[in-house]
This record gives structure tokens, C-alpha cells and sequence, in this order.
């Protein structure tokens, strides 16, 4: 069976971040739980992991609604990555009750920005959007009437 999962990158806080959606979404880790990159076995040519970096996320994943799965790492700049916080992408959440829009759009947004106020919309839903306190964006779109 196909499945389309979203992929995020952290540059230290991987943890912090999953340990909140967990909170969020009320699920546990699935798959292998949490692997890290001082797991990996050390590989013929490739230069040996900073002792610092050992501990950070290599892969981690969490069931957030109807068998989406959140994925995410820690990009250690240590293996080459940069990573920068931006806009181009929200996780657009669609939960079964106003109730249980209300409750995600609140915790998600708990230490970040709304940027649009859940509201009833024109086109018929219970909607709002926000940036949580790890630079994620988030929105949230009920057709439930109540």
C-alpha cells in the first residue's frame, strides 16, 4: 500500500520537537523507536562521528492522524547539512471534530505564533494555522459541525 509521510529536519532539537508532538498527538514512537547516530557502525572510508553529534536523531517517527506518519532527524552541519527555518511548507492537519481542532490548534500553537485565529472560514471550515515553537507550520481544517 502507497503512504506519503512528512519529513522534518532539525538542527539539534529533534527530540524536543517529537517529545512535544507526542504530547500533541497523544501516539508513541513507532517503527524502531528512536535510532541515533552514534548506532550507526562505523564505515570503511568515512571519517568518525564528532563525539557530540553521537547522540542526536538519526530517524525517529510518530502517528499523528489517520496513519500519517511525522518523521524527522537531527542534520548535524558535522555530515553537511544546513538547515534554515522557512515558510514553503505547511503540515495541513485535518481532525474529525471542532473539539479536537480546537485542542491540536491550541498546542501547537502554545509557545509559537498564530498566524490566522481558529475561525469559521468561508469555504465551510473550523480553520487556523500557526507556526509552533520549533519553526514548524501547522494548519488545521475541521468540516465538522461541531
Amino acid at each position: 500500500m502507497a503512504t506519503v509521510s512528512t519529513y522534518l529536519n532539525f538542527k539539534r532539537e529533534t527530540e524536543q520537537a517529537f517529545n512535544f508532538y507526542k504530547s500533541v498527538f497523544g501516539t508513541e514512537f513507532s517503527g524502531m523507536g528512536i535510532a541515533r547516530f552514534g548506532d550507526i557502525p562505523p564505515q570503511e572510508g568515512m571519517p568518525p562521528l564528532p563525539e557530540e553529534d553521537k547522540n542526536l536523531i538519526m530517524h525517529i517517527e510518530l502517528p499523528i492522524l489517520n496513519g500519517h506518519l511525522l518523521m524527522g532527524t537531527d542534520a548535524p552541519e558535522s555530515m553537511g547539512f544546513t538547515i534554515s527555518h522557512g515558510n514553503a511548507f505547511h503540515i495541513s492537519l485535518g481532525p474529525d471534530t471542532r473539539g479536537e481542532t480546537k485542542r491540536l490548534f491550541d498546542a501547537l500553537s502554545a509557545g509559537g505564533q498564530v498566524t490566522m485565529p481558529l475561525d469559521d472560514m468561508f469555504w465551510g471550515a473550523y480553520y487556523g494555522s500557526c507556526t509552533d515553537k520549533f519553526g514548524v507550520n501547522w494548519m488545521v481544517n475541521c468540516y465538522a459541525k461541531q
